[in-house]
């Protein structure tokens, strides 16, 4: 039994996932004329309250998308210094948008809204960045899976709305936040002025993202997805997937943080962890004590039970439970665990 942990990107479309795919009804949607695709944006922009959306290829040109329309090259946007934008969008806020970031040092990927302000370039002041954007990231990856406070995400929309700036949530697992603390998207809806959420991972869908905002702000994302190369054909068999996903696959993520919590209980309990980070989702992050097991050698440990997990850098591990990890596989792996120690 061959166990993939590494990310919730490496779940494979179900069977009735693909019966929902080669069922679609498609067109061109470069022409705007997949009816399949239409139908997905109109859903997800119903779903957060938002006037429309726009299907992509990736949740990184969803954001990079978000960021040019937000900004104009040499402005600056705010982030926290774990934000996904910066550390794994392959630099494409400075290539694709001429932007640069303004780095907050928050906790687990999340900044106060007093450090959002503190960061904001006098805007009359010429010799420094235009601050115009503040990004921030709900679940954070690199934090973890942590969810953000919605009051404080509430406090940062309204420094932006005191010094104009445009707000912007990168949601890839916007969905497992949702469920953890049974919040309202469309109270996100009202907050952001645009939002990215994922389909590829705990949704389980093979390919896709979507970018939800303002007809206007929608109208400027489809010229910039063309510019990206963003563009698809028949895509309506990916957003049929999409669409099945919305439909199916959102309440069932309480399961994967089920199944993680556990994990961390098992992690907590053996002497050679040194720590491990607080689990509310999906992703579990944790560290060695190198004088008891190198990281290496517990990594190899995993290999020789086929179970395959992956290193952060700096000291850090993460585990990360999706859709195709069964209960079958999480009880073998928990004896795995046990067995390492």
């Amino acid at each position: 039994m061959e166990i993939n942990l590494i990310s919730d990107t490496v779940t494979k479309p179900s069977t009735a996932m693909l019966e929902a795919m080669m069922k679609a009804k498609v067109g061109d949607d470069v022409f705007k004329n997949d009816p399949t695709v239409n139908e997905l944006e109109a859903k997800v922009a119903d779903f957060f309250g938002m006037e429309a959306a726009l299907f992509f290829p990736s949740g990184t040109m969803t954001n990079q998308t978000a960021i040019k329309i937000h900004t104009n090259p040499g402005d600056q946007l705010i982030c926290d210094k774990y934000s996904h934008i910066f550390n794994y969008e392959g630099g494409g806020v400075s290539f694709n948008s001429g932007v640069s970031c303004r780095l907050v040092n928050g906790h687990r990927g999340m900044m106060k809204a007093e450090q959002v302000e503190e960061s904001i370039n006098p805007p009359d002041f010429y010799h420094s960045p235009l601050t115009t954007l503040v990004s921030i990231e709900n679940t954070t990856n690199k934090g973890g899976g942590a969810c953000w406070d919605f009051e404080e995400l509430r406090k940062i929309r309204e420094v932006c709305n005191d010094h104009g700036l445009k707000y912007h949530l990168d949601g890839a697992r916007l969905w497992n936040a949702l469920v953890k603390k049974g919040e309202d998207p469309k109270a996100y809806g009202k907050l952001f002025d645009t939002i990215s959420v994922c389909f590829s991972k705990g949704m389980g869908c093979p390919v896709g993202s979507v970018l939800v905002g303002s007809q206007e702000d929608m109208d400027k994302a489809i010229r910039i997805r063309k510019i990206f190369g963003g563009g698809m054909r028949q895509s309506g068999y990916l957003a049929a997937a999409a669409i099945y996903a919305l439909e199916n696959n959102v309440d069932r993520l309480v399961e994967d943080h089920k199944k993680a919590e556990e994990i961390g209980k098992v992690l907590t309990s053996l002497d050679f962890i040194k720590k491990v980070e607080p689990i509310e989702t999906n992703i579990i992050i944790f560290e060695i004590d190198e004088q008891s097991m190198s990281s290496e050698e517990f990594l190899e440990r995993l290999a020789e039970n086929k179970v395959s997990i992956i290193g952060m850098g700096q000291g850090k591990l993460r585990i990360v439970t999706h859709l195709d990890y069964t209960d079958t596989m999480h009880q073998h792996f928990l004896k795995v665990l046990k067995s390492i120690g």
